[in-house]
C-alpha cells in the first residue's frame, strides 16, 4: 500500500500570537513560515510523488505553494477531512486564557472524551482523518501501485491522531506526541499493518533543546509555534 507523507504547516501569524486558530479565515504563514515552505522542495527533492492532499485553510495552502511551483505537474487535491480540529467556541480565542478552562484539563488527559463547545469532538476529529487516510490510500494505489508516495498538508492535531491510529495508541495517549511546524511525518501501510518511520522531521536539531515553560508537561493544543 502507500507510503504517506505528513507535512505540518509552517509556523503561522497564529501560532507566534499564542492564537488557537481553528478554522478562523485568514491565518496565513508568518515570516519564517515562509522561509520553512520555502525550503520544503529541497528537503522532497529525492521523493517521488503521486499526489499532495491539503487541507482547505490559507496555512497549508502557503506551506504547499513552493512545492506546486516547483513540480507544477504534481496533482493537488483537497480534503476537508483533514482540515484542522473545529474548537468552536475557543477558536480565535489566546491559549493562555484557554488554560484556566476546565476542558483544557479533560483535552489534556482525556482526549477521547473531550468536545469543545460549538464545535466537534476530538474522537469525531481523528475519524474524519483517519477515514480520509484510507480513502486516499486506496485511490493512491489503484492510481499510481503499491509503492506509490503521496503528500498530506495538514495541522498538529490531525498529524498527531494519525500517527496515534498508526500505532494502535488510544486517542488518550495522543498528546504525548510532538510535531513541529514545517515538520515530516512519514507512514508505510501495507495489507497487515502501518509503519511510522519518520515523526516530526524538521532536519533541525534546535528543536531538542529545553523550553521554557515546558516542564509541566502540558501539550501544545492546536500544535505550537515549535522551537523558538
Amino acid at each position: 500500500m502507500a507510503t504517506l507523507i505528513l507535512v505540518r504547516h509552517g509556523r503561522s501569524t497564529a501560532n507566534t500570537s499564542g492564537v488557537l486558530a481553528g478554522w478562523t479565515p485568514g491565518v496565513g504563514l508568518d515570516e519564517r513560515g515562509l522561509a520553512q515552505a520555502s525550503a520544503l522542495p529541497r528537503r522532497l527533492a529525492g521523493v517521488p510523488l503521486a499526489a499532495a492532499v491539503s487541507s482547505p485553510l490559507q496555512r497549508c495552502r502557503e506551506t504547499l505553494q513552493p512545492l506546486l511551483d516547483a513540480r507544477p505537474h504534481l496533482p493537488l487535491h483537497t480534503d476537508e477531512r483533514i482540515g484542522e480540529c473545529h474548537y468552536g467556541d475557543w477558536s480565535g480565542r489566546k491559549l493562555a486564557e484557554l488554560s484556566d478552562e476546565p476542558l483544557m484539563e479533560v483535552v489534556q488527559q482525556h482526549p477521547s472524551s473531550a468536545a469543545f463547545p460549538g464545535g466537534e469532538s476530538m474522537r469525531a476529529m481523528q475519524g474524519r482523518a483517519v477515514e480520509a487516510v484510507r480513502e486516499w490510500n486506496a485511490r493512491v494505489d489503484a492510481e499510481h501501485g503499491e509503492d506509490a508516495v503521496y503528500l498530506m498538508c495538514s495541522h498538529g492535531d490531525i498529524i498527531k491522531s494519525l500517527v496515534a491510529d498508526a500505532l494502535g495508541m488510544h486517542l488518550d495517549l495522543f498528546q504525548r506526541i510532538h510535531v513541529e511546524p514545517c515538520s515530516v511525518t512519514a507512514i508505510r501501510y501495507t495489507r497487515l499493518r502501518p509503519f511510522l518511520v519518520r515523526l516530526g522531521d524538521t532536519g533541525d536539531l534546535g528543536a531538542l533543546m529545553p523550553r521554557e515553560g515546558t516542564s509541566g508537561g502540558a501539550a501544545e493544543v492546536g500544535g505550537g509555534a515549535g522551537a523558538p
